[in-house]
């Protein structure tokens, strides 16, 4: 058998080949589509945050009240030049628009003020509330997704089954009760009655505080080697975990189980069964992995909710939170109080979005090439 010959291309002396790059010019670089993608993506966060300023900056001076009678008082607010001389100062006679364009240059420079209810500088207390809300809410997402993953996956396998119907009542509770509700059945059964755990606030009050590294109390108090001090923050994060988590398991359980019965009727799915693999490595490398694209949507969600929508629970179990935080600048007037909450809550979702469409672009090649 004889092989064909590779036909010759004759071209003259120094001529290039056809498709070569013209000289002097080099091949243009591919950008990855990762980084197109991670770049629109981070440009789009920064627009829609500077949309929050401007949301909630119009939205605080709309509140109905005096802002100056509540920052001087009663005695210091009938006096008309003590409070021309507060307007002039805070820049309260200007235009609006002027107001913006300062409070946005403060904002840049990390100055959101100074709260009229505490007479700390905002920054200093959103420092302290942000840890004590993210302490909780951790712990609450990492075992409500433990628990719904394995629910709502068992529960697609047994669908139509007496687990299926058990897991689906189960879920279907924790979505009713409410949580402010369950706070305070949950306090008094197991703090007033049973004692068995601690009821309100993030620490005994004979222990000290450990040095603030992380403003987490239980990863503070195991970075300075305090074991007991671990076990007490701990356990006093143990019923605000539980009320919270009843609520986010069965949210995430009623959507992990719709997401693994599609997967469940896919194609690659039964040619994973047909090639006689364990139901084990079907479950963790077919099934949850072409489930969590969905999943890490309500993920993200519940996950902001929690850090900034806890107040009534933070209330009930004396939790300096976030959410108590508002709570009080809200009832106080405190206008720059509730604007640095407002915009911390809109970049927590920003935020959160950014890194779900990230996760979406690492996950599925086809998004980040769209």
């Amino acid at each position: 058998m004889t092989l064909p010959r590779t036909q010759k291309t004759s071209r003259a002396p120094g001529e290039r080949p056809a498709g070569d790059p013209p000289a002097g010019r080099s091949r243009p670089r591919r950008t990855s589509p990762l980084l197109g993608y991670l770049l629109r993506r981070l440009g789009t966060s920064v627009l829609l945050l500077l949309g929050v300023t401007i949301v909630t900056f119009a939205l605080t001076n709309l509140v109905p009240g005096n802002p100056v009678a509540a920052a001087l008082g009663e005695g210091a607010a009938s006096n008309p030049e003590t409070v021309a001389a507060y307007v002039k100062r805070y820049g309260l006679d200007q235009p609006l628009p002027v107001q913006y364009l300062t409070y946005l240059g403060n904002l840049l420079q990390g100055d959101l003020g100074r709260s009229l209810a505490t007479g700390r500088p905002v920054t200093t207390d959103l420092a302290t509330a942000i840890p004590a809300t993210l302490e909780i809410a951790v712990l609450t997402i990492i075992v409500s997704l433990l628990v719904a993953t394995v629910l709502g996956t068992v529960a697609a396998y047994r669908r139509g089954m007496v687990t299926d119907q058990v897991v689906r009542v189960v879920s279907l509770v924790g979505l009713s009760l409410p949580t402010f509700w369950l706070a305070l059945v949950s306090f008094n059964f197991f703090f007033l009655q049973l004692r068995v755990v601690p009821g309100s606030g993030r620490l005994t009050a004979t222990l000290t505080p450990p040095p603030t590294v992380t403003g987490l109390f239980t990863v503070d108090f195991l970075l300075n080697g305090d074991g007991v001090g671990f076990v007490d923050a701990l356990a006093h994060l143990t019923l605000p975990v539980f009320v919270l988590s009843l609520f986010t398991v069965g949210l995430l359980t009623r959507f992990i189980r719709t997401s693994v019965l599609e997967v469940l009727g896919s194609d690659y799915v039964r040619a994973a069964r047909a090639k006689g693999l364990s139901p084990m490595r079907i479950v963790f490398d077919y099934v949850l992995r072409g489930a969590s694209l969905p999943i890490l949507t309500i993920v993200g969600i519940a996950f902001g909710a929690l850090l900034s929508g806890t107040v009534l629970v933070e209330s009930v179990f004396a939790w300096p939170g976030l959410g108590t935080y508002a709570y009080n600048a809200a009832r106080n007037l405190d206008l720059p109080g509730i604007m640095g909450v407002g915009l911390v809550v809109g970049f927590i979702y920003l935020g959160l979005n950014f890194i779900v469409d990230l996760l979406y672009g690492l996950l599925d090649p086809r998004v980040r090439l769209a």
